[in-house]
């Protein structure tokens, strides 16, 4: 997928986004009698998502064990942060040590704490310097594009809708009242919950392309970056099949507790390495030689549709298409 489509996809979705949620508000303003009610929730849930992104990066480093890594530490890969920051036109971010096992890497934030980038001991531990390079270039990318901020402004859109349709809800069926409008109550309530539903369908495709974005980032500033992130997705996919496999399903779900900031969807591991073993190709070059010669299927493309992360197939054939392109380093 091309920039400017991307982009315009992007536009497309937030214009889709808060096109519906304006209707709906516009829609409830002409709906008498529970007008303090909905404002108060709304202000509560907006308030509640506030103080979330305020304080999520001190809890994403308690979940992951984050610590900061001192210069130091690793002075290479502090070197190759600031420069890779310097060729995304942003300030460097603190350059963070998640002590797990499992391979991955993300970026999160708030004016509070500033911007952060970490990587995981895993990921460290598994991949090579080019492809941790191209790793970080996607997280940078995430950095540039404001994904935090974004994501964080339309994520709390189907939570409002959720909870204003929980409470008319509940108050249609246990408020009293009139028995017509306890009954409009709830059949509100129930139609809101369904258009949240509906809401976290589009961001969920925003935070698909966005990742896109990301990896079109990272072949831009690395050199032959789009190869190098292809063969690190292809490696995190295989080692984090292993870790969660002999993880404990408490752990487990905590580890995945904030997948979106991930580079790669540690719960989709397993389906996610079946589909590039399809041939049982052990060497990871050749994997991913393999897995860009197939298409995705009816039932791969169902499932993304419930994903925060692009399916691998397709994934990776996008960094295929850019790394053909001439001029994309």
């Amino acid at each position: 997928m091309n920039t400017w489509k991307l982009r315009l996809s992007m536009a497309a979705t937030l214009a889709a986004i808060f096109g519906l949620t304006t209707l709906v508000f516009t829609a409830v303003l002409f709906w008498a009698g529970i007008g303090l009610s909905i404002l108060t929730i709304g202000i509560l849930v907006v308030a509640l998502n506030v103080v979330q992104w305020l304080l999520a990066p001190y809890l994403v480093g308690a979940i992951y064990k984050v610590k900061e890594m001192k210069s130091d530490e690793n002075p290479k890969l502090h070197q190759m942060v600031s420069e890779l920051s310097k060729k995304s036109k942003i300030s460097t971010p603190k350059l963070m040590l998640s002590q797990i096992q499992l391979p991955n890497a993300f970026a999160y934030g708030s004016p509070l704490s500033g911007s952060r980038v970490a990587v995981t001991e895993g990921l460290l531990k598994n991949l090579d310097e080019g492809e941790v390079e191209a790793v970080i270039g996607h997280e940078l990318g995430h950095l540039k594009h404001r994904d935090v901020q974004v994501m964080m402004v339309v994520s709390f859109l189907p939570a409002l809708f959720y909870y204003i349709g929980y409470s008319l809800m509940l108050s249609g069926i246990f408020g009293g009242g009139r028995r017509n409008e306890g009954g409009n109550n709830a059949l509100f309530g129930i139609a809101f919950m369904a258009f949240s539903w509906i809401l976290t369908l589009f961001t969920l495709y925003l935070s698909r392309l966005r990742e896109y974005y990301a990896d079109r980032h990272s072949a831009q500033i690395v050199e032959n970056g789009a190869q190098k992130l292809s063969t690190g997705l292809v490696t995190i996919v295989e080692e984090s099949k292993h870790q969660m496999g002999k993880t404990k399903k408490e752990e487990r779900n905590s580890k995945t507790a904030y997948k979106a900031l991930f580079i790669a969807d540690p719960e989709r591991a397993t389906a996610d390495s079946a589909e590039l073993h399809a041939n049982h190709v052990a060497n990871k070059e050749d994997l991913l030689r393999d897995t860009l010669s197939k298409q995705p299927t009816s039932s791969d493309k169902l499932v993304e549709i419930f994903s925060t992360h692009p399916n691998i197939i397709k994934r990776l054939r996008a960094l295929k298409e850019i790394s053909e392109q001439p001029s994309y380093y």
